[in-house]
């Protein structure tokens, strides 16, 4: 994990504990990375419409947590659109346990998938590669965390880790031209 990426999980996390947002700074991560990666970036500030609504039960964030979500979004954007695979998930630091850096990777997948299916809750137009991807996310993130400390383990997870980051990227390559489809209207009077 880079330095830069284990710095934001603490400074993110940090700050969630002082608004008393319950959710971790891996899984607003995850989140918002799947917004950026579903669909074609909106106009609008709609993405923190939809991460006040899942991440703030709906209430509207400070201007603190605005601010920092606002630079986390663009550089979610610029990570996952760099040609040179830039994009880092904001995971504690290598130096963390093994066991908290499976927990928030895991929490990382499980709230991608939340921020994701927002955007794409059918994957019918999607590449079969891109609906494996997104199967295996699936699993990942019901991973146990209980993992002893070993080289094979660490090695482990560094794949697991890097499989997961190459996902996102592959949706935002695959996706993020397209739109997010309309919200269903029905003729239905009730």
């Amino acid at each position: 994990m880079s330095e830069a990426s284990a710095q934001t999980f603490e400074q993110l996390s940090r700050q969630l504990q002082e608004e008393q947002i319950i959710l971790s700074a891996a899984e607003v991560h995850g989140m918002l990375a799947g917004l950026v990666a579903s669909s074609a970036p909106s106009k609008e500030r709609e993405w923190l419409v939809i991460m006040a609504d899942l991440a703030n039960e709906g209430h509207k964030f400070s201007d603190s947590m605005i601010n920092t979500l606002e630079v986390l979004h663009q550089q979610t954007i610029v990570g996952l659109s760099c040609s040179e695979l830039s994009f880092q998930l904001i995971l504690p630091s290598d130096d963390d346990p093994l066991s908290e850096r499976l927990q928030a990777l895991t929490e990382w997948a499980q709230c991608f998938l939340v921020g994701f299916g927002v955007n794409q809750q059918n994957l019918a137009a999607a590449s079969d590669d891109l609906k494996e991807a997104i199967q295996d996310l699936a699993e990942i993130s019901k991973l146990s965390t209980d993992v002893a400390s070993g080289e094979d383990d660490e090695r482990a997870f560094f794949e697991v880790s890097e499989y997961v980051r190459i996902t996102a990227i592959m949706c935002f390559n695959e996706l993020s031209t397209k739109p997010a489809p309309a919200p269903p209207t029905s003729s239905t009077l009730h």
